[in-house]
């Protein structure tokens, strides 16, 4: 396995120890020859069946438990999407989103190394998520999260007893100086390249249960650019091995509030700049400045795929679609993904017979929304007459 890394701009390529983003300034990946995988037929599960393309093959603590998700396919909400949708549930993983396949990888390196400590810059699941593999591998654990960071969300991370240290500040300089820092922590915050390998396997659990055929599209929520490029890096590096003869669309989706990525897919232009993001219930998503947008923009076109935005109220219809049709409560920077679907099919982008899969990156169980239903009471002895109005209605 290697562990140098590369940029995907300039091909320079360094040490993964000697720094996490290139002297060109765009974000690095782990440089894999991936043309000798095949599908493993070991029966190993989750993200270590692809340990022969990870930086560390052996997991510690609850990384054990990472990946693994399933991927549904949802027929009742076909008409909804445009598209015959399938769902991949990131929410299925051990704290409840997608961020566990990152931590996962990143813990696990940290303890092969011989790391003591390791850190993250989140202010959400991300947090939460190195905080619980961190405590499950014996690891000291460093969050830094913004000052203004919601006292439930606190209460959630602090359950796993990391150091946690809320930040006074700019919060996308406190995300690059914990990178360039030279520390004892090994920090895995959300496109660094460790945990860019980790969330790259989200695609090789997709594109193996689609084999020997590929979906036509991908669709996922967009943020710092992270989990978007480990998609794409997946996607090539499958296309290395000669395992897909056609890449597919990926296509990523924001909430209109707060949009740098779309902004420059809409303006045609080749890099991302930040913007004045303004307030969205896709608080996870919301990042104004993001610093893999770029390459996540290179993902989008380089796929043939698009990057477009949605705004609250079509979050929050996506929300209660999936959990009155699908089954499935998802926080709205999941939802984001089925909202963006339907835009797209609204606007000619993809057709009915289409086998599109969106990723839904986290549960909707973590935090309380309001929902349209009310609950009545009853006595007890009304209880027949109740059903009977009920079923009768």
């Amino acid at each position: 396995m290697t562990r140098r890394v590369r940029c995907y701009d300039c091909e320079s390529t360094f040490e993964l120890e000697a720094r996490k983003r290139c002297t060109c300034g765009e974000p690095l990946w782990f440089d894999v020859d991936a043309s000798g995988f095949e599908w493993p037929t070991d029966g190993t599960a989750g993200v270590w069946r692809y340990a022969d393309v990870l930086p560390v093959a052996d997991s510690v603590g609850i990384s054990e438990a990472a990946g693994a998700t399933p991927l549904v396919r949802s027929p009742r909400l076909d008409g909804y999407a445009g598209c015959r949708l399938h769902l991949k549930l990131e929410g299925q993983n051990p704290t409840g989103s997608f961020k566990d396949r990152g931590s996962a990888v990143g813990v696990s390196y940290a303890v092969d190394v011989g790391r003591e400590w390791i850190g993250t810059v989140s202010h959400g699941n991300m947090a939460l998520s190195v905080a619980a593999h961190a405590a499950s591998a014996s690891l000291e654990c460093a969050v830094f999260v913004p000052e203004d960071t919601p006292e439930e969300r606190l209460e959630l991370i602090a359950r796993h007893d990391p150091h946690l240290l809320q930040v006074v500040g700019d919060y996308g300089r406190l995300y690059q100086e914990t990178l360039a820092l030279e520390s004892a922590v090994e920090f895995v915050n959300s496109d660094t390249p460790l945990r860019v390998a980790g969330q790259k396997t989200v695609a090789y659990e997709i594109l193996e249960a689609f084999a020997p055929s590929v979906p036509d599209a991908i669709a996922l929520p967009v943020s710092s650019g992270g989990q978007a490029s480990g998609v794409w890096k997946a996607l090539l590096e499958l296309e290395a091995a000669g395992l897909i003869d056609d890449v597919p669309r990926l296509y990523l989706v924001q909430a209109a509030a707060c949009d740098p990525i779309a902004t420059a897919f809409r303006n045609g232009t080749s890099t991302v700049t930040s913007v004045d993001g303004n307030e969205t219930i896709a608080v996870s998503i919301a990042n104004a400045d993001p610093p893999s947008g770029t390459r996540a923009l290179t993902a989008a076109r380089e796929t043939g795929g698009a990057v477009v935005s949605v705004p609250d109220d079509e979050i929050r219809d996506a929300m209660w679609r999936l959990s009155t049709t699908a089954g499935l409560s998802v926080e709205p920077s999941s939802a984001v993904a089925v909202a963006g679907l339907r835009r797209l099919a609204r606007d000619g982008e993809l057709d009915a017979d289409e086998d599109v899969v969106a990723i839904l990156t986290g549960s909707g169980y973590k935090e309380r929304f309001e929902a349209d239903s009310e609950s009545r009471r009853i006595e007890l002895d009304a209880l027949e007459r109740a059903l009977e109005t009920l079923v009768g209605a």
